[in-house]
């Protein structure tokens, strides 16, 4: 029996023309914007050629942009004020902005799951040159939680970072119960939401969230190029950033006035000129997410992934994301190749993607810690039922053309 998501499917999939030639199910690596976000983005550049002061005027027809922006990335995580909020380039380049602003001490440590990407990765590891340790914890289920963390927790343990959802496992972490427990211990807790934020809710309040930080590309369905730092109020004013721009100090119109105090909240970390077409689209992006409602796209990316997870278990393959639905999000990911020797996995990784792609599917291969190929599935909210079981069937045929087995251990025989 078919399912529909609890917004018109169809009038959301109009948004987005790349649906009309190809199974487009590779968000987790860079989203197709939607059409408000790219008309608004072409707007926008043409005007950097007709009158970029505009920009800057009130009559520009934006407003005062930089409130605008931050305003909307607050509404999305339910911040307590937009001065919580400011752009950056990418995630790491944020992580890395709050994590040489700590006032850390030799001995203190983080906490980190084995499989974090290595945005959420080196910008912790860095720090031990300064004394801190990052402690890299081996997580059974493909994720961060309480129950992988607790027993590494000490006394000296300053921050636990973790991603929102695993680009590679496709783990949802529970966000309010790692919240909880880092609350109650006066332990900062940081998030990697790239994969999460415009496909979930988030509430950075109620999860006791101090640090989040997003690129635009993927689940926000923005420009590469543009994402939102978030920083408590409370933490942030602890925080002294290692880099300071033109607009990272109070006062920063009077140019001549060299004065380092800080910004309030977030805004200390405001480098220089931001990239306008780029926040433009990014607010029309998440505009256009909010009015289909993150909890509808969620239940119905979390519907697809469950599609995924059946079908391919159906066919024998072995998925590695978990199939407890408390921890299935948008990503579906599983074991190409059952050779244990990578050269010869890779091999069949390959022909499998063009197979794919030359039926007109666009997923992306990761490789685990061994080197070992596994092919990524990760929806949003205008694909179908069908575009997943279509994905599922074009894997099987490419393996029964090829008359070699591409699953790690097959416990049904293909059908």
């Amino acid at each position: 029996m078919t399912v529909l998501p609890a917004y018109d499917l169809a009038a959301v999939r109009q948004a987005f023309p790349i649906a009309q030639r190809l199974i487009y199910v590779n968000h987790a690596s860079i989203s197709p914007m939607p059409l408000p976000a790219v008309q608004a983005m072409q707007a926008a550049v043409a005007r950097l050629g007709d009158d970029p002061m505009s920009f800057y005027t009130p009559a520009s027809g934006y407003g005062d942009l930089f409130l605008t922006f931050a305003q909307e990335m607050a509404a999305l995580i339910n911040a307590e004020s937009p001065d919580e909020i400011v752009g950056i380039t990418a995630t790491s380049n944020g992580l890395n902005a709050v994590a040489q602003a700590i006032d850390w001490q030799p001995g203190d440590n983080i906490v980190l799951a084995d499989v974090e990407f290595p945005s959420n990765v080196y910008p912790w590891m860095a720090l031990g040159a300064r004394g801190v340790e990052t402690r890299l914890v081996h997580t059974p289920d493909g994720g961060g939680s309480v129950e992988a963390f607790a027993a590494h927790v000490d006394a000296r343990t300053r921050l636990i970072a973790v991603s929102a959802v695993q680009f590679f496992t496709g783990h949802r972490a529970d966000l309010t119960a790692l919240g909880a427990f880092c609350h109650e211990r006066g332990i900062l807790f940081a998030v990697d939401a790239i994969q999460a934020a415009g496909h979930l809710p988030i509430d950075v309040q109620a999860m006791h969230i101090d640090i989040l930080a997003s690129g635009g590309q993927k689940s926000l369905m923005g420009p590469p190029g543009q994402g939102f730092l978030y920083v408590r109020r409370a933490v942030a004013e602890r925080l002294h950033p290692a880099e300071i721009g033109p607009v990272s100090v109070e006062d920063w119109q009077h140019w001549l006035r060299y004065d380092l105090t800080p910004r309030p909240g977030a805004l200390r970390f405001a480098m220089g000129t931001t990239n306008l077409p780029g926040m433009i689209a990014l607010i029309e992006s998440v505009r256009f997410l909010r009015g289909i409602g993150l909890a509808h796209i969620d239940a119905w990316t979390r519907h697809l992934s469950q599609i995924a997870v059946t079908e391919l278990q159906a066919r024998g393959y072995t998925v590695i994301t978990p199939s407890d639905p408390a921890h299935l999000g948008p990503i579906v990911t599983f074991r190409v190749g059952n050779s244990a020797d990578p050269a010869t996995a890779e091999a069949h990784a390959r022909g499998l993607l063009a197979h794919l792609a030359a039926h007109g599917v666009r997923v992306t291969k990761h490789w685990d810690a061994q080197g070992l190929p596994h092919l990524r599935i990760s929806t949003h909210c205008y694909n179908t039922e069908d575009e997943v079981r279509r994905v599922c069937a074009l894997v099987e045929d490419y393996d029964e053309q090829s008359r070699s087995p591409a699953t790690g251990h097959r416990t049904t025989a293909p059908h």
